[in-house]
C-alpha cells in the first residue's frame, strides 16, 4: 500500500518532567554527550493550534542525532499542548513517533482516514516547515507526528 509519507521512522520522542536530568540520563545510556536544550517560541508566534484552539504553550527540547534516527526529549511549558497532555497522569513516556512527508495535506487526510484525528499543529521556530500531531494514543499507543519542510 502506498502511503503519503516516508515510512522510514524519522524520530521517537519522550515527554519528560525535567529535561536537564533526562538529557543526562539518556546521554549516559547512549554513551554520548548530552545535547543542548532549546526552547520553542511561544505558540502564538508559530501559528500553534491545540485541539482546535490557539495555544501559546512552549516546550524545552533536546535532540540526540543517532545514526539511524533522531531521539527527542520534550519538557512541556504550559498545559495547553499535546506535549503536556497525559504527562501528569502517565508520567514520562513515549510521546510520538514521527515521519517526514512532502505532501502534508495528503498525509494528514490519510492519517485522519486511519482514525487518528488532528491534535496539534504549528510551524517550526524558524518557519522553515511545520509539524502536525495526530492522536494515535488509543490506536497506536502514542501520537503520530508528520514533519514537512516548506
Amino acid at each position: 500500500m502506498d502511503v503519503p509519507f516516508d515510512r522510514k521512522l524519522a524520530q521517537v520522542a519522550f515527554v519528560v518532567r525535567d529535561i536537564e536530568e533526562a538529557r543526562h540520563r539518556f546521554a549516559a545510556l547512549l554513551g554520548v554527550e548530552a545535547p543542548a536544550i532549546v526552547t520553542t517560541p511561544p505558540g502564538n508566534e508559530v501559528s500553534q493550534v491545540y485541539r482546535g484552539k490557539p495555544s501559546n504553550s512552549q516546550a524545552k527540547l533536546a535532540f540526540f542525532e543517532l545514526p539511524n534516527i533522531q531521539l527527542e526529549l520534550i519538557e512541556p511549558i504550559g498545559t495547553e499542548s499535546a506535549w503536556a497532555e497525559d504527562l501528569a497522569d502517565k508520567g514520562e513516556h513515549v510521546h510520538h513517533i514521527a515521519f517526514w512527508t512532502e505532501d502534508m495535506k495528503a498525509a494528514s487526510a490519510y492519517l485522519e482516514g486511519q482514525g487518528t484525528p488532528l491534535a496539534m499543529r504549528g510551524d517550526f521556530g524558524d518557519h522553515s516547515g511545520e509539524y502536525v500531531y495526530f492522536d494515535g494514543k488509543e490506536k497506536f499507543g502514542c501520537f503520530i507526528e508528520l514533519l514537512a519542510r516548506k
